[in-house]
């Protein structure tokens, strides 16, 4: 039988003493960073899980408004999706040559030192993505689907090409279908004692503006022919001041200090209704190139397409105030928030307006209609059609009544055969390849045609005459018999 043997408690080892957490020695910031670099050095490294999910997007470093704007200075700024070297996505690149590829750091953000050339191309990459998706939202949330640039097609997806210093020693900027791309330029300032140099990529204002015409011409690709009415060139460049003034309100940023400057009345002086604030300043203007919160009516601008774009621009920023004075409510919500909301809205009611109006010869009652009609869809407050229908009204763009029927009548129309006049207007208006003069050559071409048919069937010297010309018509590249 087994004995059991009994041990005395005081025979047994005593428990060893432990340590506070704090006494217990850890490794320090320097050597865990050494294991780190021993381990990635070992053959074969250790097995990593594979990514299952895209990168988020990447933070950038941009002007708010432009250089000029001091209060405003720089902001960084996130944008989501993927950013690769350059900055280039699947629908902007920034162009070559002119800067090389900006690569982004070790976080995968784009962060450099502003005045820059890697700055610029930066920042005009994030104002051109920032505005394309501030408009790819409104489609998406009404059913729509991408905006495609003029060129995109079920076998074509070329992304925009941007050029932040494609255009040395010219002081305009513009769109171009034929290039696919946005070219900025830069100029010498000689109105100050010492001369700067002007970049016109670094106007938040100024892309926006070009990136909208891209949009737009995508769009409704007959709106920026010259042979179009002056109203619709009008509404080409409207829409580019109008996309400024948007994408401005999407920043919250630049809301809160609008509200601030303002006191919460957008008719008091603030950068939103200023447009390109140090190109107009280089040019000796008092304020930027146009001022958004503006009196001008129909009447008063004949077929300047500078001065008719105003009309269309003031009117949606008087609806913007209007909107925005019968939305506030101080004491149940920020300002600031109302305004985002608003110009969110708003926004969206003038693209889906656009879109909705004629593909060719669209006038400025065609829109202000379509917005009366989306904002009733809506189911928008009644004040809301009342501030599009009054002012528009005043602006003599339609003939409201207090009964006022489903379609208002435009008060003021382009005479027949009217002309546009681009002279006052952005490089992208004034781009020789919008100017339609293709259809005039082509007339030429074929009464020549016409000529060579009557003169090769007569075997004659002399040439047809005036009822043969007219019965031919032989158009260019057929053969006559």
């Amino acid at each position: 039988m087994e004995q059991k043997v009994i041990v005395p408690v005081a025979a047994l080892p005593a428990r060893a003493p432990t340590l506070p957490v704090g006494f217990v020695p850890t490794p320090s910031a320097a050597y865990r960073m050494h294991r780190k670099i021993v381990g990635l050095a070992q053959q074969p490294g250790r097995p990593r899980p594979k990514a299952t999910t895209p990168p988020s997007g990447a933070r950038v470093l941009m002007w708010k408004q432009d250089p000029s704007v001091t209060e405003m200075g720089t902001r960084k700024a996130f944008l989501p999706g993927v950013l690769l070297e350059g900055p280039r996505d699947a629908r902007i690149a920034s162009g070559q040559p002119g800067i090389a590829p900006v690569a982004p750091n070790a976080f995968g953000d784009f962060i450099v030192p502003p005045d820059t050339d890697q700055f610029d191309a930066v920042h005009t990459f994030a104002v051109v993505r920032q505005t394309l998706t501030m408009f790819q939202r409104v489609l998406a949330a009404h059913d729509g689907g991408p905006v495609p640039w003029a060129w995109n097609s079920g076998s074509n997806t070329d992304p925009l090409q941007v050029y932040p210093h494609g255009l040395p020693n010219v002081m305009n900027a513009y769109y171009s279908r034929n290039e696919r791309a946005l070219k900025f330029g830069d100029f010498v300032q000689t109105n100050e004692a010492a001369a700067a140099r002007i970049y016109t990529c670094r106007s938040f204002d100024i892309v926006a503006h070009e990136t909208g015409h891209a949009v737009l011409d995508g769009l409704k690709p007959r709106w920026i022919l010259s042979s179009a009415p002056p109203q619709t060139g009008g509404l080409h460049e409207a829409f580019g001041d109008l996309t400024a003034i948007f994408l401005a309100l999407a920043q919250m940023d630049q809301v809160e200090a609008i509200i601030a400057q303002t006191r919460a009345d957008l008719h008091d002086k603030t950068f939103l209704a200023d447009m390109a604030e140090q190109f107009g300043l280089a040019l000796g203007r008092p304020n930027g190139l146009r001022n958004a919160d503006n009196d001008l009516t129909l009447s008063q601008t004949g077929t300047e397409v500078h001065a008719i774009s105003q009309v269309f621009t003031g009117a949606v920023y008087d609806i913007l105030a209007d909107i925005f004075a019968f939305e506030r409510r101080p004491g149940l919500e920020d300002d600031a928030a109302v305004l985002h909301r608003v110009g969110a809205y708003l926004c969206g009611l003038t693209l889906r307006a656009l879109i909705a109006a004629p593909e060719r010869n669209a006038t400025y009652a065609d829109v202000a209609n379509a917005m009366l009609k989306l904002a009733q869809a809506d189911g928008r407050p009644a004040d809301y059609a009342g501030f599009i229908r009054n002012r528009f009204t005043l602006r003599e763009v339609v003939l409201g009544a207090q009964d006022a029927p489903a379609e208002l009548a435009a008060a003021f129309v382009d005479a027949p055969g009217a002309v546009q006049d681009r002279r006052a207007c952005c490089g992208t208006m004034n781009h020789p390849e919008y100017r339609d003069h293709a259809d005039l050559l082509e007339q030429e071409r074929q009464a020549l045609a016409r000529w060579c048919h009557g003169y090769l069937a007569r075997g004659a010297l002399e040439p047809a005459s005036s009822e043969e010309l007219a019965a031919a018509d032989y158009g260019v590249g057929r053969e006559a018999p």
